[in-house]
């Protein structure tokens, strides 16, 4: 069984690996991104080993600044905003203190966030802020998910995580065709790459299964050219520009929450 004191160790020395890495590379650029997961992760893996209260607090945290990022981009007004982020918040409680009642929660966060435009009376914009509510909704809601599947979340983030940035050299490496339209520096071979180092790395800590793998072969590449394909649409480059090196947080966990939802589908 995978707990959170099992994957310490391999959270400190690749911590420990990646700064050795990122000092002799002498790029600045790196240094600042290694600085903010040198603080974020023993954050993190510090709330998951205080078990559901702990997780469930995170996602909560990590759901609002995602809806205020996503609210930037869709450019939704303040209560919009606010009402979004308060239906995140409630899924992600349910999923801690009464997980049968997830599903109905979500179903009366969706009815709030249609019914601000509806009870304002937009006739111009009601539609297009509905649709971004209820994609944030779906979308930034899995951050519930956190809380039921625990270490094995922290597993997935950190197999995810590693995929990603090997896709991204692999595929500059490689090259050959490209995998989407959206996200026009991504490559096949990177993305091939990405996916056996991830289940690779899934291998090592001993979270490996079917929908794990998958989660994060496909649910992680998925996720990434979801929000590729949000930004395209709004002509941004980033969610955000207050993470160190990374832009914004949703730029970081794009591919965890299609990932996440991949394991709660195949679970």
């Amino acid at each position: 069984m995978i707990t959170v004191a099992s994957l310490a160790p391999y959270l400190g020395g690749a911590l420990v690996l990646g700064g050795i890495a990122v000092a002799a590379s002498r790029r600045r650029e790196l240094m600042v991104r290694w600085c903010a997961w040198a603080v974020g992760v023993p954050l993190v893996t510090g709330a998951f080993w205080l078990g559901r209260p702990g997780t469930a607090a995170i996602a909560v945290v990590v759901g609002v600044i995602a809806v205020m990022e996503f609210g930037g981009l869709m450019q939704l007004g303040p209560l919009d905003r606010v009402v979004l982020a308060a239906a995140v918040t409630g899924v992600v409680l349910a999923a801690w203190l009464a997980p049968g009642e997830a599903f109905r929660v979500v179903g009366i966060g969706a009815l709030a966030v249609a019914a601000v435009p509806l009870l304002a009376g937009d006739a111009d914009h009601g539609l297009r802020r509905t649709g971004a509510g209820m994609l944030g909704l779906a979308w930034l809601s899995v951050v519930a998910a956190l809380v039921p599947l625990g270490a094995s979340a922290l597993a997935l983030f950190v197999a995810v995580s590693i995929a990603d940035i090997v896709a991204y050299f692999a595929g500059r490496q490689l090259g050959g065709p490209r995998l989407s339209p959206l996200s026009p520096a991504k490559r096949w071979s990177g993305t091939l790459a990405g996916a056996a180092a991830g289940v690779g790395v899934l291998t090592v800590l001993s979270a490996l299964s079917w929908p794990m793998a998958v989660a994060v072969a496909v649910g992680g590449p998925a996720g990434d050219l979801l929000e590729s394909m949000v930004k395209r649409g709004v002509e941004a480059k980033d969610a955000g520009r207050w993470l160190p090196g990374s832009g914004g947080l949703l730029d970081r966990i794009d591919s965890l929450l299609i990932a996440l939802a991949v394991v709660l589908v195949l679970r």
